[in-house]
């Protein structure tokens, strides 16, 4: 464990990660099928008599599938025979099937080893693995007021409590000042230790209005701490890929993020309530709610902001999530203030203002989790019924794996679809994934 002063760098979070999946990695029994070479014509002395399974340019990917009947108990008696999958709508085989229940793997089906030529390998042995699940807490420190720090860490040991059982890995990582990093253990007590050294770095609405320098964009400082989360994550999302034939867990807590809030106050530095401040307008024409007669360049010039800075939100989590997806790591968001009825009462900003700021912030998390397969914990106190959902979604689930290929370079999306053969049951999976940027590697 690196203690508090600990400052995450290029150079420091992939060594920190590699020993995270060298951890990970002695679980787990099958590994990811590599790409095979391309088979060359048989000549004098080749075995080309002997069966060979080339695949040139494909991916092995996999999504999980939780399977739940009318009384909303687990399905744990299916088969692959049982599940359909489609890409794009049309079938796939599958490859790879692995049954999770009760936090023991059971493996059923293993992918197909790569044929390389000219090396003779002894037959794969299909073990049942035991260990239990893969949680890794990442704890946005960075947007998180420093003034909630004792909330903060009660709310991370509540979570764990619940979440974390005997046998499961743990691992942690933080940013910030005090940024803090817990390779994958099964000691309990070193991740509460990580957790008592956290402590939130991140702005309150005041200083947002207040102390924040303007851009064209937005504050340069908000979109560096957005910027600075997303590549923590996302250095650690790389490193999870290694990790086949598991849930991997990924609780992310922040309080979310905006990169332009209160975009008019912060003009407006007197912070005097007005129905005429509205940050994000509906139509960028429409004068923001001021006066028709009256034109106002530097307010027009900083609604357009907002609007790219919206845009480019949705970029950088869209971009997350794509990566997460291939990973086949699903997101827990989760926003440790708990249920907030109204604004502070040491700052005075129009309603709207401060609803569009909680909206957006809100919105960010919510997305993080929806679009991996996820559950988000914000804006409720209903904190321990969607703990014990969670805790059933990580201990109860198939991952299924099938054969794709990247054959259209121009369509890196994917839609899936997945369905089993049995009534009266629903499924919840994932309903795409995305090819990366550059050259495609077995998930």
């Amino acid at each position: 464990m690196r203690h508090r002063g600990v400052i995450l760098s290029r150079s420091t979070l992939p060594w920190l990660c590699a020993g995270v999946v060298a951890v990970a990695m002695t679980i787990v029994a099958i590994p990811a099928a590599q790409t095979a070479p391309q088979q060359r014509p048989s000549g004098d002395g080749d075995t080309a008599n002997q069966p060979a399974a080339f695949r040139a340019g494909v991916t092995l990917v996999r999504t999980d599938v939780i399977v739940r009947d009318e009384n909303g108990a687990f399905v744990a008696d299916l088969t692959p025979e049982d599940f359909r999958i489609e890409e794009d709508g049309v079938p796939r085989e599958i490859a790879s099937f692995v049954l999770v229940h009760g936090g023991r793997v059971f493996t059923q089906l293993a992918p197909t080893a790569p044929v390389q030529e000219g090396v003779i390998l002894p037959a794969r042995q299909v073990a049942n693995d035991v260990a239990g699940r893969i949680i890794i807490f990442f704890v946005d420190a960075l947007h998180l007021q420093p003034e909630s720090t004792p909330r903060v860490r009660h709310f991370i040991k509540q979570v764990a409590d619940v979440l974390v059982h005997e046998g499961d890995l743990v691992g942690l990582i933080s940013n910030g000042a005090s940024s803090n990093v817990v390779d994958l253990t099964y000691d309990r007590a070193l991740l509460n230790s990580a957790v008592d050294h956290i402590i939130g770095s991140g702005f309150s609405p005041r200083e947002l209005i207040t102390q924040m320098q303007e851009g064209a964009s937005g504050p340069a400082e908000l979109a560096w701490r957005a910027h600075r989360a997303f590549w923590t994550v996302n250095l650690l999302i790389e490193n999870l890929e290694s990790i086949v034939d598991r849930r991997k867990v990924l609780i992310y807590i922040s309080t979310g993020y905006d990169l332009n809030p209160f975009a008019l106050q912060r003009l407006n530095r007197d912070n005097a309530p007005s129905r005429n401040l509205r940050d994000r307008p509906i139509d960028l024409t429409d004068g923001a709610g001021f006066e028709p007669d009256v034109f106002d360049p530097i307010g027009a010039v900083e609604r357009q902001g907002a609007v790219f800075a919206d845009g480019e939100l949705t970029r950088e989590l869209t971009e997350l999530t794509r990566a997460a997806n291939r990973a086949n790591t699903t997101f827990y968001t989760m926003d440790p203030r708990g249920l907030i009825s109204g604004a502070d009462l040491d700052y005075d900003v129009p309603y709207e203002a401060w609803r569009d700021y909680m909206s957006t912030t809100r919105s960010s998390l919510r997305s993080l989790a929806e679009l991996t397969g996820g559950i988000s914990i914000v804006n409720t106190n209903n904190l321990t019924a969607l703990l014990r959902e969670i805790d059933a979604q990580t201990s109860d689930y198939y991952v299924v794996g099938f054969y794709a290929d990247n054959a259209d370079s121009t369509t890196r999306t994917r839609q899936l679809a997945v369905s089993v053969n049995r009534d009266g049951v629903a499924v919840q999976s994932r309903t795409s994934y995305t090819f990366s940027g550059t050259a495609v590697q077995p998930r």
